[in-house]
């Protein structure tokens, strides 16, 4: 019984720094990179589509991004979604595909990026925080209920405060990293 419980609460907080993981790569640095644009939902085919499901994207230069269209139809409805973006790109269109240059970054900007790391790494660690207090609960109410001993419950709680330390790490070493490429290219 305490296995459910456990493995429901390191599969929680696994999504929850898969989910961290996926901000921090929409993150800019210096540097051209593909993850910019993934999180792009296009207006296409009477529907919000995933720029990866319309195009190729690659960074032929440290400096630009190309998206490469498989249908040529959807050029002009990609090109609409950069521009409303936050992302702060013009995209140039050849009719072929859509170029997009990643200037270089300002401090100011560099600061702005570092503070919305933590902000992200910030709201992570709550959400394992939550997720740790949901799982103690469950623990607490499955002991109440005799569905486990005393010992269950302290062995699994104890097991819950391991995870939450190694995703808390994870989180920190992620973010840390992040910070570094930010501020270092």
């Amino acid at each position: 019984m305490t296995d459910e419980i456990l493995l429901d609460v390191e599969e929680r907080m696994e999504k929850a720094v898969a989910r961290l993981k996926q901000n921090l790569a929409g993150i800019r640095t210096g540097r051209a990179n593909p993850g910019l644009v993934d999180s792009l939902k296009i207006q296409a085919y009477g529907s919000q589509v995933p720029l990866k499901q319309l195009a190729s994207v690659g960074c032929p230069e440290p400096t630009q991004i190309v998206i490469r269209p498989y249908d040529p139809s959807t050029m002009k409805d990609i090109e609409k979604a950069i521009i409303n973006s936050d992302l702060g790109f013009t995209p140039q269109n050849d009719g072929k595909v859509i170029r997009l240059n990643v200037p270089a970054l300002s401090t100011e900007t560099r600061r702005k990026l570092v503070a919305r790391i933590g902000e992200l790494s910030e709201e992570t660690k709550v959400a394992l925080r939550n997720i740790r207090r949901d799982g103690i609960k469950a623990v607490e109410k499955g002991e109440k209920e005799k569905l486990f001993s005393e010992n269950d419950r302290d062995a699994a709680k104890e097991e819950i405060q391991d995870l939450i330390k190694k995703y808390e790490k994870e989180v920190e070493t992620m973010s840390s990293a992040r910070e570094k490429d930010v501020l270092e290219s």
